[in-house]
Protein backbone atom coordinates (compact mmCIF):
# COMPACT_ATOMS: atom_id res chain seq x y z
CA UNK A 1 0.00 0.00 0.00
CA UNK A 2 1.43 3.28 -1.22
CA UNK A 3 -0.54 5.10 1.76
CA UNK A 4 0.71 4.88 5.53
CA UNK A 5 -1.85 3.68 8.14
CA UNK A 6 -1.74 6.40 10.07
CA UNK A 7 -4.53 9.02 10.91
CA UNK A 8 -4.86 11.92 8.21
CA UNK A 9 -6.26 15.17 8.02
CA UNK A 10 -8.85 16.87 6.44
CA UNK A 11 -8.26 20.57 5.88
CA UNK A 12 -8.96 23.86 3.41
CA UNK A 13 -5.89 25.75 2.47
CA UNK A 14 -7.02 28.78 4.33
CA UNK A 15 -8.90 27.92 7.28
CA UNK A 16 -6.67 26.86 9.96
CA UNK A 17 -4.67 30.51 9.41
CA UNK A 18 -4.72 32.44 6.53
CA UNK A 19 -3.27 30.44 4.01
CA UNK A 20 -0.80 27.16 3.04
CA UNK A 21 2.11 28.47 4.96
CA UNK A 22 0.25 28.71 8.11
CA UNK A 23 -1.37 25.20 7.57
CA UNK A 24 2.00 23.84 6.92
CA UNK A 25 2.52 25.77 10.22
CA UNK A 26 -0.34 24.36 12.03
CA UNK A 27 0.72 20.67 11.18
CA UNK A 28 3.94 20.74 12.20
CA UNK A 29 2.58 22.27 15.63
CA UNK A 30 -0.02 20.30 16.45
CA UNK A 31 0.00 16.93 14.71
CA UNK A 32 3.42 15.75 13.81
CA UNK A 33 3.44 12.16 15.50
CA UNK A 34 -0.53 12.35 15.50
CA UNK A 35 -0.96 12.19 11.61
CA UNK A 36 0.46 10.80 8.43
CA UNK A 37 -1.30 12.74 5.70
CA UNK A 38 -3.32 15.78 5.45
CA UNK A 39 -5.55 16.19 2.49
CA UNK A 40 -5.95 19.78 1.22
CA UNK A 41 -9.11 20.67 -0.20
CA UNK A 42 -9.21 22.20 -3.44
CA UNK A 43 -6.25 24.99 -3.68
CA UNK A 44 -6.75 25.55 -7.12
CA UNK A 45 -8.26 28.68 -8.72
CA UNK A 46 -12.12 28.17 -8.57
CA UNK A 47 -15.01 30.31 -9.32
CA UNK A 48 -17.15 28.56 -7.92
CA UNK A 49 -18.28 25.76 -5.11
CA UNK A 50 -15.88 26.16 -2.53
CA UNK A 51 -13.19 25.61 -4.52
CA UNK A 52 -14.80 22.81 -6.26
CA UNK A 53 -14.94 24.40 -9.48
CA UNK A 54 -11.26 24.76 -10.83
CA UNK A 55 -10.22 26.55 -14.04
CA UNK A 56 -7.11 24.13 -13.85
CA UNK A 57 -5.73 21.49 -11.85
CA UNK A 58 -1.72 23.28 -12.21
CA UNK A 59 -1.84 26.10 -11.06
CA UNK A 60 -2.24 27.05 -6.92
CA UNK A 61 -4.73 30.26 -6.07
CA UNK A 62 -2.14 32.74 -5.44
CA UNK A 63 -4.09 33.75 -2.16
CA UNK A 64 -3.67 30.28 -0.80
CA UNK A 65 0.45 30.72 -2.01
CA UNK A 66 2.30 28.64 -4.45
CA UNK A 67 3.28 24.60 -5.16
CA UNK A 68 6.35 25.21 -2.92
CA UNK A 69 4.03 25.51 0.00
CA UNK A 70 1.92 22.27 -1.33
CA UNK A 71 5.26 20.61 -1.75
CA UNK A 72 6.51 21.19 1.43
CA UNK A 73 3.91 19.59 3.08
CA UNK A 74 4.14 16.72 0.60
CA UNK A 75 7.31 15.97 1.59
CA UNK A 76 6.58 15.20 5.19
CA UNK A 77 2.83 14.04 4.54
CA UNK A 78 1.28 11.70 2.35
CA UNK A 79 -1.00 14.51 0.45
CA UNK A 80 -4.21 13.74 -0.92
CA UNK A 81 -5.50 16.48 -3.19
CA UNK A 82 -9.19 16.52 -5.28
CA UNK A 83 -9.49 15.57 -8.82
CA UNK A 84 -12.59 17.19 -10.28
CA UNK A 85 -12.75 14.32 -13.08
CA UNK A 86 -16.49 15.23 -13.71
CA UNK A 87 -16.14 19.17 -14.77
CA UNK A 88 -14.31 22.21 -15.04
CA UNK A 89 -14.93 25.78 -14.94
CA UNK A 90 -16.78 27.45 -17.32
CA UNK A 91 -13.46 30.16 -17.01
CA UNK A 92 -11.08 27.65 -17.74
CA UNK A 93 -9.17 28.27 -20.69
CA UNK A 94 -11.02 25.05 -22.62
CA UNK A 95 -14.38 26.10 -22.19
CA UNK A 96 -13.74 29.57 -22.92
CA UNK A 97 -12.11 28.94 -26.43
CA UNK A 98 -15.32 26.42 -26.80
CA UNK A 99 -17.71 29.01 -26.16
CA UNK A 100 -14.99 31.68 -28.96
CA UNK A 101 -15.12 29.20 -31.25
CA UNK A 102 -17.97 26.84 -30.97
CA UNK A 103 -17.55 23.10 -32.39
CA UNK A 104 -14.96 24.21 -34.03
CA UNK A 105 -12.98 24.49 -30.92
CA UNK A 106 -10.06 21.65 -30.53
CA UNK A 107 -11.28 21.72 -26.61
CA UNK A 108 -15.58 21.44 -28.06
CA UNK A 109 -15.22 17.68 -27.58
CA UNK A 110 -14.79 17.66 -23.85
CA UNK A 111 -17.96 18.84 -22.92
CA UNK A 112 -21.11 17.18 -23.41
CA UNK A 113 -23.41 18.54 -25.82
CA UNK A 114 -26.84 17.97 -25.09
CA UNK A 115 -28.40 18.75 -28.14
CA UNK A 116 -26.42 15.64 -29.90
CA UNK A 117 -27.79 12.98 -27.74
CA UNK A 118 -31.21 13.01 -28.83
CA UNK A 119 -34.59 13.59 -27.85
CA UNK A 120 -34.47 13.54 -24.24
CA UNK A 121 -38.14 12.77 -23.02
CA UNK A 122 -39.86 13.68 -19.82
CA UNK A 123 -39.82 10.16 -18.60
CA UNK A 124 -35.68 10.67 -19.23
CA UNK A 125 -35.93 13.48 -17.92
CA UNK A 126 -37.45 11.94 -14.64
CA UNK A 127 -34.82 9.62 -14.27
CA UNK A 128 -31.74 11.66 -14.16
CA UNK A 129 -30.19 12.43 -11.12
CA UNK A 130 -29.05 15.77 -10.21
CA UNK A 131 -28.30 18.49 -7.66
CA UNK A 132 -29.53 21.76 -8.07
CA UNK A 133 -33.13 22.81 -8.48
CA UNK A 134 -33.61 22.93 -12.27
CA UNK A 135 -32.40 20.03 -15.17
CA UNK A 136 -28.62 19.73 -15.80
CA UNK A 137 -28.24 21.47 -18.53
CA UNK A 138 -27.06 25.25 -19.61
CA UNK A 139 -27.54 27.26 -22.62
CA UNK A 140 -24.31 28.82 -23.90
CA UNK A 141 -24.16 31.67 -26.81
CA UNK A 142 -20.72 31.06 -29.09
CA UNK A 143 -18.78 33.86 -30.71
CA UNK A 144 -20.52 33.40 -33.44
CA UNK A 145 -24.19 34.11 -31.89
CA UNK A 146 -25.37 30.73 -31.98
CA UNK A 147 -26.64 28.71 -29.21
CA UNK A 148 -26.25 25.32 -27.74
CA UNK A 149 -26.30 23.31 -24.62
CA UNK A 150 -23.64 21.93 -22.15
CA UNK A 151 -24.74 19.59 -19.28
CA UNK A 152 -23.50 21.12 -15.50
CA UNK A 153 -24.46 18.77 -13.03
CA UNK A 154 -23.84 21.44 -9.91
CA UNK A 155 -23.78 25.33 -10.41
CA UNK A 156 -23.77 27.03 -13.84
CA UNK A 157 -20.23 27.49 -13.25
CA UNK A 158 -19.52 23.78 -13.21
CA UNK A 159 -19.58 21.90 -16.89
CA UNK A 160 -19.35 18.52 -17.14
CA UNK A 161 -16.84 16.43 -19.14
CA UNK A 162 -17.54 14.29 -21.66
CA UNK A 163 -16.42 10.65 -20.87
CA UNK A 164 -16.80 9.48 -24.44
CA UNK A 165 -13.86 11.52 -25.93
CA UNK A 166 -9.85 10.69 -25.92
CA UNK A 167 -9.59 14.29 -24.88
CA UNK A 168 -11.26 14.02 -21.78
CA UNK A 169 -8.86 11.12 -20.98
CA UNK A 170 -5.49 12.81 -22.24
CA UNK A 171 -6.60 15.97 -19.91
CA UNK A 172 -6.85 13.62 -16.95
CA UNK A 173 -3.93 12.07 -17.84
CA UNK A 174 -2.34 15.94 -17.92
CA UNK A 175 -3.33 16.63 -14.37
CA UNK A 176 -2.47 13.44 -12.90
CA UNK A 177 1.41 13.41 -14.40
CA UNK A 178 1.92 16.95 -12.67
CA UNK A 179 -0.26 16.21 -9.81
CA UNK A 180 2.18 13.26 -9.00
CA UNK A 181 5.47 15.07 -9.71
CA UNK A 182 4.12 17.52 -6.67
CA UNK A 183 3.89 15.19 -4.46
CA UNK A 184 0.09 14.11 -4.65
CA UNK A 185 -0.29 10.30 -2.91
CA UNK A 186 -4.08 9.85 -2.91
CA UNK A 187 -6.73 11.13 -5.48
CA UNK A 188 -10.07 12.36 -3.90
CA UNK A 189 -11.84 11.39 -6.97
CA UNK A 190 -14.78 13.86 -6.73
CA UNK A 191 -18.48 13.51 -8.08
CA UNK A 192 -17.49 10.72 -10.19
CA UNK A 193 -20.41 8.82 -10.49
CA UNK A 194 -21.71 11.83 -12.45
CA UNK A 195 -19.90 10.95 -15.64
CA UNK A 196 -21.62 8.38 -17.38
CA UNK A 197 -24.12 10.23 -19.21
CA UNK A 198 -26.73 7.93 -21.14
CA UNK A 199 -30.26 9.04 -21.65
CA UNK A 200 -32.67 6.62 -20.26
CA UNK A 201 -30.57 6.19 -17.29
CA UNK A 202 -30.24 7.69 -14.05
CA UNK A 203 -26.90 9.11 -15.55
CA UNK A 204 -25.37 8.81 -12.44
CA UNK A 205 -22.73 5.20 -10.85
CA UNK A 206 -24.25 3.95 -13.99
CA UNK A 207 -22.71 0.28 -14.51
CA UNK A 208 -19.99 -0.86 -15.94
CA UNK A 209 -19.07 2.07 -17.42
CA UNK A 210 -18.27 4.35 -14.43
CA UNK A 211 -16.06 1.09 -13.36
CA UNK A 212 -14.70 1.56 -16.61
CA UNK A 213 -13.23 5.32 -16.18
CA UNK A 214 -12.41 4.61 -12.55
CA UNK A 215 -10.59 1.74 -13.23
CA UNK A 216 -8.42 3.43 -16.00
CA UNK A 217 -7.91 6.74 -13.89
CA UNK A 218 -6.30 4.35 -10.99
CA UNK A 219 -4.29 2.64 -13.03
CA UNK A 220 -2.59 5.61 -14.24
CA UNK A 221 -2.61 7.04 -10.48
CA UNK A 222 -0.85 4.06 -9.59
CA UNK A 223 1.30 3.97 -12.34
CA UNK A 224 2.65 7.15 -10.68
CA UNK A 225 2.52 6.14 -7.49
CA UNK A 226 -0.88 7.24 -5.86
CA UNK A 227 -3.95 5.86 -4.95
CA UNK A 228 -7.65 6.82 -5.59
CA UNK A 229 -10.27 7.59 -3.54
CA UNK A 230 -13.80 7.59 -5.24
CA UNK A 231 -15.77 10.24 -3.55
CA UNK A 232 -20.20 9.04 -3.93
CA UNK A 233 -22.78 9.49 -1.57
CA UNK A 234 -25.50 6.62 -1.66
CA UNK A 235 -26.36 2.86 -0.73
CA UNK A 236 -23.08 0.88 0.84
CA UNK A 237 -23.20 -1.45 -1.59
CA UNK A 238 -21.40 1.34 -3.63
CA UNK A 239 -18.91 1.50 -1.23
CA UNK A 240 -17.98 -2.68 -1.09
CA UNK A 241 -18.26 -2.20 -5.21
CA UNK A 242 -15.38 0.19 -5.46
CA UNK A 243 -13.62 -1.94 -2.78
CA UNK A 244 -13.64 -5.16 -4.64
CA UNK A 245 -12.19 -2.87 -7.52
CA UNK A 246 -9.05 -2.59 -5.78
CA UNK A 247 -9.68 1.04 -5.09
CA UNK A 248 -10.15 2.79 -1.56
CA UNK A 249 -14.24 3.49 -0.72
CA UNK A 250 -15.11 5.65 1.85
CA UNK A 251 -16.70 4.66 5.14
CA UNK A 252 -19.31 7.16 5.47
CA UNK A 253 -21.99 5.30 6.95
CA UNK A 254 -20.15 5.08 9.74
CA UNK A 255 -20.49 8.43 10.64
CA UNK A 256 -24.64 8.73 10.80
CA UNK A 257 -24.45 4.83 12.34
CA UNK A 258 -22.32 5.94 15.55
CA UNK A 259 -24.90 8.67 16.01
CA UNK A 260 -27.35 6.29 16.31
CA UNK A 261 -25.52 3.79 18.10
CA UNK A 262 -24.45 6.02 20.96
CA UNK A 263 -27.41 8.32 20.94
CA UNK A 264 -29.52 5.12 21.73
CA UNK A 265 -26.97 3.11 23.39
CA UNK A 266 -27.15 0.13 20.81
CA UNK A 267 -24.34 -1.62 18.90
CA UNK A 268 -26.67 -4.01 17.17
CA UNK A 269 -25.97 -2.17 13.94
CA UNK A 270 -22.67 -0.84 14.48
CA UNK A 271 -21.27 -4.35 14.78
CA UNK A 272 -22.66 -6.01 11.83
CA UNK A 273 -21.34 -3.33 9.95
CA UNK A 274 -18.17 -3.79 11.46
CA UNK A 275 -18.25 -7.27 10.30
CA UNK A 276 -18.46 -6.69 6.90
CA UNK A 277 -17.15 -3.38 5.79
CA UNK A 278 -14.68 -3.26 3.39
CA UNK A 279 -10.86 -3.18 5.11
CA UNK A 280 -9.21 -0.77 2.47
CA UNK A 281 -12.09 1.78 3.63
CA UNK A 282 -11.17 5.92 4.61
CA UNK A 283 -13.16 6.51 7.36
CA UNK A 284 -14.92 10.19 8.04
CA UNK A 285 -17.22 11.11 11.16
CA UNK A 286 -17.40 14.76 9.55
CA UNK A 287 -16.07 16.45 6.40
CA UNK A 288 -16.65 19.81 4.59
CA UNK A 289 -20.30 18.46 3.32
CA UNK A 290 -22.55 17.26 5.57
CA UNK A 291 -23.81 14.11 7.29
CA UNK A 292 -24.83 12.05 4.71
CA UNK A 293 -27.78 9.41 5.36
CA UNK A 294 -27.81 7.65 2.03
CA UNK A 295 -24.79 5.90 2.83
CA UNK A 296 -26.23 4.69 5.57
CA UNK A 297 -29.76 3.21 3.93
CA UNK A 298 -29.92 -0.90 4.84
CA UNK A 299 -27.23 -0.58 7.41
CA UNK A 300 -29.62 0.75 9.81
CA UNK A 301 -33.55 0.48 9.04
CA UNK A 302 -35.52 3.47 8.42
CA UNK A 303 -37.02 4.10 11.68
CA UNK A 304 -33.69 4.40 13.07
CA UNK A 305 -32.66 6.61 10.38
CA UNK A 306 -35.36 8.38 11.23
CA UNK A 307 -34.60 9.32 14.74
CA UNK A 308 -31.05 10.39 13.83
CA UNK A 309 -32.32 13.00 11.85
CA UNK A 310 -35.21 14.16 14.29
CA UNK A 311 -32.45 14.08 17.33
CA UNK A 312 -30.14 15.93 15.50
CA UNK A 313 -31.96 18.76 13.73
CA UNK A 314 -32.80 19.67 16.66
CA UNK A 315 -28.93 21.44 16.65
CA UNK A 316 -28.64 21.38 12.77
CA UNK A 317 -29.25 23.92 10.35
CA UNK A 318 -31.76 22.47 7.81
CA UNK A 319 -30.94 19.64 6.05
CA UNK A 320 -30.27 19.38 2.47
CA UNK A 321 -32.79 17.19 0.70
CA UNK A 322 -32.95 14.98 -2.36
CA UNK A 323 -34.51 16.66 -6.03
CA UNK A 324 -35.62 15.60 -9.03
CA UNK A 325 -35.39 16.64 -12.82
CA UNK A 326 -38.59 16.21 -13.70
CA UNK A 327 -39.42 18.08 -10.82
CA UNK A 328 -37.39 21.37 -9.68
CA UNK A 329 -38.55 21.60 -6.05
CA UNK A 330 -36.99 19.02 -3.30
CA UNK A 331 -38.65 15.59 -3.56
CA UNK A 332 -38.53 15.63 0.39
CA UNK A 333 -35.86 12.67 1.07
CA UNK A 334 -32.93 13.66 3.60
CA UNK A 335 -29.58 13.59 1.75
CA UNK A 336 -27.31 15.63 4.13
CA UNK A 337 -27.73 17.20 7.96
CA UNK A 338 -25.50 20.02 8.20
CA UNK A 339 -24.10 20.12 12.07
CA UNK A 340 -20.33 19.80 13.25
CA UNK A 341 -20.10 16.14 14.51
CA UNK A 342 -19.41 17.43 18.29
CA UNK A 343 -22.76 19.38 18.57
CA UNK A 344 -24.38 16.36 16.74
CA UNK A 345 -23.35 14.45 19.76
CA UNK A 346 -24.33 16.94 21.81
CA UNK A 347 -20.86 18.66 22.94
CA UNK A 348 -20.70 15.63 25.10
CA UNK A 349 -16.80 14.97 25.22
CA UNK A 350 -16.95 11.61 26.27
CA UNK A 351 -19.46 10.51 23.40
CA UNK A 352 -16.88 12.44 21.35
CA UNK A 353 -14.07 10.41 22.36
CA UNK A 354 -16.28 7.05 22.24
CA UNK A 355 -16.87 8.31 18.49
CA UNK A 356 -13.15 8.90 17.30
CA UNK A 357 -12.22 5.65 19.44
CA UNK A 358 -14.07 3.66 17.37
CA UNK A 359 -13.55 5.20 13.85
CA UNK A 360 -10.04 4.98 14.79
CA UNK A 361 -10.19 1.19 15.71
CA UNK A 362 -11.88 0.12 13.25
CA UNK A 363 -10.92 -1.05 9.32
CA UNK A 364 -9.50 1.27 7.83
CA UNK A 365 -7.27 4.69 7.44
CA UNK A 366 -9.32 7.53 9.56
CA UNK A 367 -9.36 10.60 8.63
CA UNK A 368 -10.29 13.84 11.00
CA UNK A 369 -11.82 16.98 9.59
CA UNK A 370 -10.20 20.19 10.81
CA UNK A 371 -13.28 21.30 12.96
CA UNK A 372 -13.29 17.84 14.31
CA UNK A 373 -10.12 18.38 15.12
CA UNK A 374 -10.98 20.83 17.30
CA UNK A 375 -14.24 20.52 18.29
CA UNK A 376 -15.66 22.91 16.49
CA UNK A 377 -19.06 23.89 17.22
CA UNK A 378 -22.03 25.14 14.68
CA UNK A 379 -20.90 28.79 12.94
CA UNK A 380 -24.42 29.80 12.42
CA UNK A 381 -22.63 33.57 11.48
CA UNK A 382 -20.72 32.03 8.69
CA UNK A 383 -23.69 29.50 7.07
CA UNK A 384 -25.98 32.86 7.71
CA UNK A 385 -23.65 35.40 5.82
CA UNK A 386 -22.92 33.07 2.59
CA UNK A 387 -26.27 31.48 2.80
CA UNK A 388 -24.52 27.76 2.51
CA UNK A 389 -25.61 25.73 4.83
CA UNK A 390 -22.91 23.46 4.84
CA UNK A 391 -21.01 26.77 5.95
CA UNK A 392 -21.84 25.48 9.74
CA UNK A 393 -19.38 23.30 9.69
CA UNK A 394 -17.15 24.89 7.45
CA UNK A 395 -15.52 27.80 10.25
CA UNK A 396 -12.20 30.45 9.66
CA UNK A 397 -10.12 29.53 12.47
CA UNK A 398 -7.54 32.65 13.19
CA UNK A 399 -3.83 31.88 14.62
CA UNK A 400 -5.25 33.03 18.31
CA UNK A 401 -8.54 30.54 17.93
CA UNK A 402 -6.20 27.66 17.03
CA UNK A 403 -4.40 27.93 20.43
CA UNK A 404 -7.58 28.80 22.34
CA UNK A 405 -9.15 25.32 20.62
CA UNK A 406 -5.74 23.23 21.29
CA UNK A 407 -5.92 23.73 24.94
CA UNK A 408 -9.63 22.00 25.16
CA UNK A 409 -9.51 19.02 27.07
CA UNK A 410 -11.66 16.98 24.90
CA UNK A 411 -9.03 17.82 22.25
CA UNK A 412 -6.48 17.00 24.26
CA UNK A 413 -7.56 13.99 24.93
CA UNK A 414 -7.97 13.41 21.26
CA UNK A 415 -4.58 14.02 20.20
CA UNK A 416 -3.43 11.47 22.30
CA UNK A 417 -5.67 9.07 21.24
CA UNK A 418 -4.33 9.44 17.22
CA UNK A 419 -1.00 9.79 18.64
CA UNK A 420 -1.78 5.93 20.06
CA UNK A 421 -3.13 5.14 16.42
CA UNK A 422 -0.85 6.24 14.31
CA UNK A 423 1.88 4.66 16.14
CA UNK A 424 1.03 1.18 17.45
CA UNK A 425 2.16 -1.67 15.28
CA UNK A 426 -1.12 -3.52 15.78
CA UNK A 427 -3.07 -1.79 13.42
CA UNK A 428 -0.80 -2.99 10.39
CA UNK A 429 -2.31 -6.22 11.61
CA UNK A 430 -5.81 -8.28 11.39
CA UNK A 431 -8.76 -6.55 12.85
CA UNK A 432 -11.50 -8.88 15.12
CA UNK A 433 -14.47 -8.06 16.62
CA UNK A 434 -15.13 -9.38 20.22
CA UNK A 435 -17.73 -10.42 21.74
CA UNK A 436 -19.88 -8.04 23.81
CA UNK A 437 -23.56 -6.84 24.65
CA UNK A 438 -26.04 -4.73 22.84
CA UNK A 439 -25.15 -1.59 24.61
CA UNK A 440 -21.28 -2.21 24.05
CA UNK A 441 -18.77 -2.43 21.35
CA UNK A 442 -15.16 -4.49 21.97
CA UNK A 443 -12.47 -4.53 18.97
CA UNK A 444 -9.40 -5.97 18.63
CA UNK A 445 -6.27 -5.44 16.34
CA UNK A 446 -3.72 -8.39 16.49
CA UNK A 447 -0.23 -8.22 14.24
CA UNK A 448 2.55 -10.32 16.37
CA UNK A 449 3.03 -9.74 19.42
CA UNK A 450 1.59 -6.85 19.11
CA UNK A 451 -1.99 -6.08 20.27
CA UNK A 452 -4.25 -3.79 21.56
CA UNK A 453 -8.01 -3.87 22.52
CA UNK A 454 -10.87 -0.93 22.48
CA UNK A 455 -13.77 -1.58 24.84
CA UNK A 456 -16.52 1.28 24.35
CA UNK A 457 -19.46 1.59 27.23
CA UNK A 458 -22.40 3.06 25.00
CA UNK A 459 -24.59 3.72 28.07
CA UNK A 460 -22.47 5.58 30.28
CA UNK A 461 -20.24 6.80 26.78
CA UNK A 462 -17.18 5.46 28.28
CA UNK A 463 -14.28 3.98 26.19
CA UNK A 464 -10.69 2.15 27.50
CA UNK A 465 -7.80 0.62 25.64
CA UNK A 466 -6.16 -2.44 26.43
CA UNK A 467 -2.91 -2.90 24.45
CA UNK A 468 0.73 -5.09 25.51
CA UNK A 469 3.22 -2.52 25.91
CA UNK A 470 6.50 -2.50 22.82
CA UNK A 471 8.97 -2.22 25.75
CA UNK A 472 8.22 -4.64 28.84
CA UNK A 473 5.66 -7.02 26.81
CA UNK A 474 2.99 -6.29 30.08
CA UNK A 475 -0.31 -5.20 29.11
CA UNK A 476 -1.19 -2.00 29.92
CA UNK A 477 -5.00 -0.21 30.12
CA UNK A 478 -5.82 3.39 29.49
CA UNK A 479 -9.19 4.91 30.11
CA UNK A 480 -9.67 7.58 27.20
Amino acid sequence: MILRNQVQLIAYPDRLGDNLADLHDFLETHCKGRIGGVHVLPPYPSNADGGFSPLTHKQIDPKYGSWDDVERISSKYDLSLDLMINHLSDESEEFRDFLRNGYASEHADLFVHVDQLGDISPDDLAKIHIRKEKEPFREVTFGDGSKGRVWCTFTERQIDLNYNSPKTYALMEDYIKFLTARGVKLFRLDAFGYTTKKIGTSCFLVEPDVYDILKWIDALAREHGAETLPEVHDHASYQYAISLHGMHPYGFALAPLLLYSLLDANSIYLKQWLRMCPRNQITVLDTHDGICIPDVEGVLPKAEIQAVIDNVSARSADPILRRSAANVHSVGAIYQLTCTYYDALKRNDDAYICARAIQFFAPGIPQVYYVGLLAGQNDHELMDASGELRDINRHHYSKDEIAEAVKQPVVRRLFKLMEFRSSYPAFNGVFHLQYSNDSNVAMCWRDGTHTCELFVDLNFKKATVRYIDQKSGRWLTTRL
